[in-house]
């Protein structure tokens, strides 16, 4: 996978591959070049004491050091743009996806593996390619190159690197291997940590109502520690690396003075050449040393391109059709007919034949124990899922057969759970639409019940909203989600238990707001309350993902046993009646 990901988004990057290329061997053959100049100025001016072949072979190899400088940060350059680029797509890649996901994607890799894949993951891939073009080109090039500089200044000492080079090679091989298993154990403890801290901001509340401090930061610690573990395990795999590497290098420079040495005493060498293969030699294994650490990061990189790889290669069960269908005139008419639906791995359907139609302009409420399939029954209508049997269908087309985006359109959605984006109450409301003037958003606050609360904050449209809606009430955060929907304008109206948290008066006043200002919209209200939908044109009652009841307020009341025991539940006898 990491190698079919690096083709993938390098190739178009062709032209910064060949700065890189020609830059690091240009320096490489510069950095090659110097020791045979220094054996020169040995043996022809030192030793003869030729002071001008001194100055003249000195000089050439200043101007060769200046151009190396030169192509090193030249090359440095190009692959910090390389890699950069490579980030910024894979993120870019990354996010498309994971936005086209259904909640069933969502929920399989869960959120907090899903970011870390989108951060940590294209880093550690990013970080390889860096080190790739500063590292990875020049190390062959120094080590094959070495090997031929080196044998042609002497062949009686080239055995030594015959020896050395398969010694390095095989002491790297051993580590390499056992650090795999260790970077990919790392990763999916990064999620683990990723997650816990994720529940805790998310649940700080919860955290102290019940005076969990000190279970959570021992959870924390646990996931720290295990984290801390791998890291260790992966960090002395390293830290044996390096001095074996060290030693190798070292043993070999003792080797060839050793050597060379009897070489220079029997006539058969000069210093100078001595000088030059021992260079030749080191820079041969710092070729190796760096293709090394190139090693060490290699097994990490193609666990993360693995699991970046999994995300790009989902297909999201919820696509659009190849062939949209005509776009019929919006009316606001939903048909549910022999709906089933089951989770992927479930051993049985949440959903069960699942039969009814709503009128345009018309309220229906589904009501249900928890449990029951409610929520699950509504996200069908704006393919939050597909149904796995039946259709549902929208003016008269498959929602399967509409461009999403032209199905969304028609579709105003509030959630169970209201979440607001980090900005201003005027740009979350705008997320209905873009062009909304500011006397449309102080309409839609007001049917939405929220325009008295925003007239009374001191920025009222401008006032801040924090992340996920955390500086205003529960009430608030819904009412606010009801009127972005407002803004919107669609057909058809989706309320999933989005009035759980408001008051009584204000769930009523809001309700009637609705009939009175939207009278030929379509509501589809998912709740939990008798009272928020005991003035519906029609109310589905639920049961293990089954309608047992479809009606009126008092037709049920009179004769459906599962309605009734509901409306006993929540009202005395007299409000029932």
């Amino acid at each position: 996978m990491l190698g079919r990901l690096l083709v993938r988004y390098l190739r178009p990057a062709w032209p910064l591959i060949i700065g890189v290329l020609v830059f690091q061997i240009a320096q490489s053959l510069a950095s090659l070049w110097l020791p045979t100049l220094q054996a020169d100025i040995i043996d022809d001016g030192v030793l003869t004491g030729d002071i001008g072949f001194i100055w003249r072979t000195g000089g050439i190899m200043l101007a060769i050091s200046f151009v190396q400088i030169l192509c090193a940060i030249a090359a440095v350059y190009f692959g910090s743009r390389l890699a950069m680029g490579m980030g910024r797509d894979l993120r870019d890649d990354q996010f498309h996806r994971v936005v086209a996901f259904s909640q069933r994607e969502v929920g399989q890799y869960g959120a907090p593996s899903l970011i870390t894949r989108n951060t940590n993951d294209v880093q550690q891939v990013q970080m390889l390619v860096q080190m790739s073009a500063t590292l990875m080109v020049s190390a062959p090039i120094l080590a094959i190159g070495g090997v031929i500089f080196a044998i042609r200044q002497d062949v009686g000492l080239s055995w030594l690197m015959a020896v050395s080079v398969p010694v390095l090679l095989v002491i790297v091989s051993l580590i390499v291997v056992r650090m795999v298993p260790a970077f990919r154990a790392m990763q999916r403890r990064i999620d683990r940590i990723n997650q816990v801290l994720r529940e805790q901001l998310t649940g700080i509340r919860v955290v102290r109502a019940f005076v969990r401090e000190r279970e959570e930061r021992a959870r924390f610690e646990k996931g720290s520690a295990d984290v801390m573990e791998s890291a260790v395990r992966a960090g002395n795999l390293m830290a044996i690396m390096f001095p074996a590497v060290t030693i190798v290098l070292n043993v070999s420079s003792a080797a060839v003075i050793w050597f060379g040495a009897f070489q220079v005493q029997d006539g058969n060498a000069q210093i100078g050449t001595l000088f030059a293969f021992l260079t030749y030699m080191m820079q041969i294994l710092m070729g190796v040393m760096m293709a090394t650490f190139m090693f060490v990061m290699i097994p990490r990189a193609a666990v993360c391109a693995n699991r970046i790889g999994e995300v790009l290669n989902t297909v999201p069960s919820v696509m659009a059709p190849h062939r949209p269908a005509a776009l019929p005139a919006p009316v606001g008419r939903v048909v549910f007919d022999h709906v089933d639906f089951a989770y992927p791995g479930a051993q049985e359907a949440v959903l069960h034949d699942i039969s009814f139609t709503v009128e345009p302009g018309t309220t229906t409420a589904i009501i249900g124990s928890t449990g029951s399939g409610k929520t699950t029954l509504a996200g069908l209508v704006p393919r939050l899922f597909d149904v796995t049997a039946g259709v549902v269908t929208v003016d008269g087309v498959d929602v399967r057969d509409y461009d999403p985006d032209e199905l969304w359109k028609r579709i105003g959605l509030v959630q169970q759970r209201a979440f607001l984006f980090s900005g201003t109450i005027a740009s979350n409301l705008r997320y209905g639409d873009a062009a909304a003037t500011d006397d449309e958003l102080w309409e839609a606050l007001e049917i939405a019940q929220a325009k008295a609360f925003v007239s009374g904050m001191p920025d009222q449209l401008a006032a801040p909203i924090g992340q996920g809606g955390t500086n205003v009430s529960g009430g608030q955060r819904q009412r606010l989600s009801i009127a972005r929907a407002l803004v919107h304008r669609p057909e058809i109206y989706i309320f999933d238990d989005s009035f759980s948290a408001l008051d009584l008066s204000t769930d009523a006043a809001l309700r009637h707001a609705l009939d009175e200002r939207l009278p030929d919209a379509t509501r589809i209200v998912v709740a939990q309350r008798v009272s928020t939908i005991q003035h519906a044109d029609q109310i589905v009652v639920l049961e293990h993902g089954r309608v047992v009841g479809l009606g009126t307020h008092d037709e049920l009341a009179e004769s459906n046993d599962t309605y009734r025991e509901i409306v006993e539940s929540q009202l005395s006898a007299q409000e029932a009646a």
